[in-house]
């Protein structure tokens, strides 16, 4: 199957070709390393919303899905975020040093956001 570009019908296939965990032993393992993409998106919508960013959280599920979905991950989590929360999700790729290197892409073209990286480069 080809991934052109992900969709409703080939997202969960193009998941599951690339999750690589060798500890998961169930469908429930799958599903849980997936969810981290929900929690990711529920707290840069809480950073939309009030403020507060919870650094130390987001990079700890991006660090866990880029573990067991590799380069993957990042179309992974364009796919499920908002346009609004993609400058967010930018600046943690930006500092993470995993913004794809290949020809010129939709993510080149977005704005970091400046708070995000000023917090990031705090670390």
């Amino acid at each position: 199957m080809r991934f052109d570009e992900l969709n409703e019908s080939n997202y969960l296939l193009f998941a599951i070709k690339f999750y690589d965990n060798p500890q998961a032993v169930t469908k429930d393992d799958f599903e849980s390393d997936l969810k981290r993409i929900r929690y990711v998106k529920r707290l840069l919508k809480r950073y939309k919303n009030s403020g507060e960013l919870k650094v130390h959280l987001i990079l700890n599920h991006l660090i866990v899905l880029f573990n067991v979905f590799n380069d993957a991950t990042v179309p992974l989590l364009f796919y499920n975020l908002e346009e609004d929360l993609w400058p967010s999700i930018k600046s943690f790729l930006l500092f993470l040093n995993r913004i794809p290197e290949y020809p010129k892409t939709l993510i080149d073209d977005i704005k970091e956001d400046q708070n995000c990286l000023s917090q990031l480069k705090a670390l």
